[in-house]
């Protein structure tokens, strides 16, 4: 799919620390920008491609200008896709223009639907991913993590893992014995957002969500994200957004319209 459909709603979907249940392998085309992912933040441009399991934290800021296309896998991801987020940068020109073709035929298999489809996208998908491993990372990892690093990327696991509202980020600074000014200082550095930040984000992005996607009255989605009362959860979304539930849901209702 076209890039942009990774935010059909608003930039927040992208902009805002979440994670997802597919996996998404972004092909940049033009533009630039910058891509937060499993604790590290670094910058992107034309040619980089950047996959992200399921269930990995991450955000996106991506330039006006910024083009390209997506490929979302539901279910296991299988070899050669890797197991851990990738950032990879094609130099060679026949190599960006082999990706780019294996997205776009990927894409008309699918309009197209004809017989053994399914298992075109299959297989096309699987030379994608090869595509991508044969590729040097963009900003290859030093030999040995360092401690902050690997803090970082700790501190997201456990917020990808643990998203309610009932845990906050002293409860995961005294899970990874550290304190929160330690915690944050680290994460600070190492993603442009502090530890609580990230943490805010990942909530404000899954109550958005359910907001726009669901009918469920507002006590439930405050009940399912692990706030207090809806009344808690009122005052949260209102003081992140400058709209109640109420007013999100009915904005977004309208904008679909």
């Amino acid at each position: 799919m076209p890039l942009i459909r990774l935010a059909p709603d608003g930039a927040w979907q992208t902009g805002l620390s979440h994670t997802r249940s597919s996996h998404l392998l972004i092909w940049i085309t033009r533009g630039q920008g910058r891509i937060c992912v499993d604790g590290s933040q670094r910058g992107f441009g034309p040619h980089h491609a950047i996959f992200i399991p399921a269930g990995t934290l991450w955000s996106a800021d991506f330039s006006r200008q910024c083009l390209g296309q997506v490929l979302e896998i539901t279910g296991p991801p299988s070899p050669p896709f890797p197991e851990h987020a990738t950032h990879k940068r094609l130099a060679n020109l026949q190599e960006q223009s082999r990706l780019s073709a294996l997205l776009e035929t990927i894409n008309r298999e699918q309009a197209a639907q004809e017989t053994h489809w399914q298992r075109a996208v299959h297989a096309l998908s699987q030379l994608a991913a090869i595509s991508l491993q044969r590729q040097a990372d963009a900003t290859p990892e030093p030999a040995r993590s360092s401690a902050a690093r690997r803090l970082s990327r700790a501190y997201c696991r456990r917020i990808a893992k643990h998203p309610g509202a009932q845990t906050c980020m002293a409860d995961h600074a005294a899970a990874l014995s550290v304190t929160p000014t330690h915690l944050t200082r680290v994460c600070k550095a190492e993603t442009g957002r502090t530890a609580a930040a990230l943490l805010t984000e990942h909530q404000l992005h899954a109550a958005r969500g359910l907001l726009i996607s669901t009918d469920l009255p507002i006590r439930d989605i405050a009940g399912r994200l692990g706030f207090g009362s809806a009344a808690y959860f009122t005052r949260f979304i209102t003081h992140h957004t400058g709209k109640t539930p109420s007013a999100l849901r009915k904005y977004a209702q309208s904008s679909a319209d």
